[in-house]
C-alpha cells in the first residue's frame, strides 16, 4: 500500500517516462508534489524501491526505471509524438496534390546545439500532405539526441514557423540568440526546460528569456 504522496511521485515519473524517455530531475519532482527540500523526494523514491515499485539505474544520471504501477493504476499509455516520415516514397499526384518546396535554412542540432538558423541554402520539394497551413521551412539535423523521437541524424525536418508551442512538443529553439537546438519543450512558471528524447543527454533548463522559439516539427524526410 502507497501513501498519496509515494502514489503521486510515482505516477509522475512514469508519464513523464512515458512522454520524453528521460526521468525527471529531483528539482522537477519537488516541485510536482510541493515540497520544500529534495531530501523528501530520496525518502520517497527509497520507499518506492524497497516496495519494488522503482528501480536506480547504476552509473546514469536521473536514471529511474518504473517496475510496477498500483493495482488501481491503469494510465492510458500516451504515445510520444513521431513525426510524418517520407523515405525515398514515390506518391501520386492527384488534382490539388502539387509537390511543394519549402526553403532549407542549414543544420539544426539535435545533440550540443550548433550556429544558429542560417539563411536559405536550397530548396527541398515535400508532399502537400505534410504542410497544413502557414510557413515552413527545412533543416538537416546533426545529432542523436532526438533518435527515441524517431528523429535520426541525417534526417531533414520540415517545420511550421511560429514562436509558441505547447508543452511537450518538438520545436526548433533559439538559445540566447546564438544556438539553434531540436527538442521537446516543457514550461512551468518562469522556467524553459528543452529535453532530449535520448537518455545519453540531461534536460536544458533556462529563464523565460534566453529561448525563443522558432517553430514546430510537422515532419520529416529521410533518405537511405
Amino acid at each position: 500500500m502507497l501513501t498519496a504522496k509515494q502514489r503521486t511521485l510515482l505516477m509522475f515519473i512514469h508519464e513523464r517516462l512515458e512522454a520524453t524517455g528521460v526521468s525527471p530531475s529531483f528539482e522537477e519532482m519537488k516541485d510536482a508534489l510541493d515540497l520544500k527540500s529534495k531530501s523528501g523526494i530520496h525518502r520517497l523514491i527509497t520507499a518506492l524501491e524497497e516496495r519494488g515499485f522503482l528501480k536506480r539505474l547504476a552509473h546514469k544520471a536521473r536514471a529511474l526505471e518504473v517496475i510496477r504501477l498500483p493495482e488501481d493504476a491503469a494510465p492510458q499509455k500516451r504515445e510520444p509524438f513521431r513525426p510524418a516520415v517520407i523515405e525515398n516514397l514515390q506518391y501520386d499526384k492527384g488534382p490539388g496534390m502539387e509537390e511543394e518546396q519549402v526553403p532549407l535554412l542549414g543544420r539544426i542540432a539535435a545533440g550540443t546545439p550548433i550556429a544558429a538558423i542560417q539563411h536559405e541554402q536550397a530548396r527541398v520539394t515535400v508532399p502537400p500532405t505534410m504542410l497544413r497551413g502557414g510557413e515552413h521551412f527545412a533543416l538537416e539535423v546533426h545529432g542523436d539526441s532526438m533518435i527515441e523521437a524517431g528523429i535520426l541524424d541525417g534526417d531533414t525536418v520540415i517545420i511550421r514557423r511560429c514562436d509558441d508551442a505547447p508543452n511537450g512538443e518538438i520545436v526548433v529553439a533559439l538559445v540566447e540568440d546564438e544556438e539553434a537546438t531540436l527538442k521537446r519543450i516543457r514550461k512551468k512558471g518562469n522556467s524553459i526546460a528543452l529535453e532530449a528524447a535520448n537518455p545519453a543527454y540531461e534536460t536544458r533548463i533556462f529563464g523565460p528569456n534566453q529561448v525563443k522559439v522558432q517553430g514546430q516539427l510537422a515532419g520529416l524526410l529521410r533518405e537511405y
